[in-house]
């Protein structure tokens, strides 16, 4: 009976190491990648030789990486190049996001959705962030703004009726009388 609770100990050890091995050999082949489209872009870019997508890349590849300030700097190289797709401002927004420049998150991801309308379905997650950060004028605003370009979004519609319930300004309350 010691025996096989012995070999059930050893296999299950074993069986942990093995997953263990598995998510770091995963995790080295995917900063391998990242590293290897670094090598590739990086030396191009700094010659001033790229491509708005270029760049895009590159900013994206960081954005990963979570170098948020040289992700930012990619992507304003992009747009010095002439880059002007939706993927772009959205992206530079989650930069300035995650630095905590909040101004400037919001203003790049209004810049993304007026590059294109359509785009309104993509920028859930900002809209999620603004939410969770407390800024709740903001959220409902860009709510509002996604059901103006898209009526139909019951995301956006379900999302802001709960904000709206939830941080609706308390009724004024009457006087006690004594």
């Amino acid at each position: 009976m010691d025996d096989f609770l012995a070999l059930g100990y050893l296999a299950a050890l074993v069986g942990m190491l093995a997953l263990l091995a598995l998510l770091i050999v995963r995790q080295v082949l995917r900063n391998r990648d990242l590293e290897n489209i670094i090598s590739r872009l990086q030396p191009k870019l700094q010659q001033g030789q790229g491509t708005p997508e270029e760049f895009y890349e590159l900013g994206g590849v960081y954005l990963r990486k979570k170098l948020y300030s040289a992700a930012a700097g990619e992507f304003q190289k992009a747009l010095k190049q002439g880059g002007t797709f939706p993927e772009l401002y959205n992206a530079l927004g989650y930069a300035y996001f995650c630095q905590q420049q909040l101004d400037l998150a919001i203003a790049n991801y209004k810049k993304a959705l007026e590059q294109q309308g359509g785009y309104v379905d993509r920028l859930e997650q900002p809209r999620q962030r603004l939410r969770t950060k407390k800024l709740v004028p903001q959220a409902i605003a860009a709510y509002e703004q996604a059901l103006q370009a898209d009526a139909a979004n019951e995301t956006a519609r379900r999302r802001l009726t709960a904000l709206q319930k939830r941080f609706a300004p308390p009724a004024s309350e009457t006087p006690a009388k004594s």
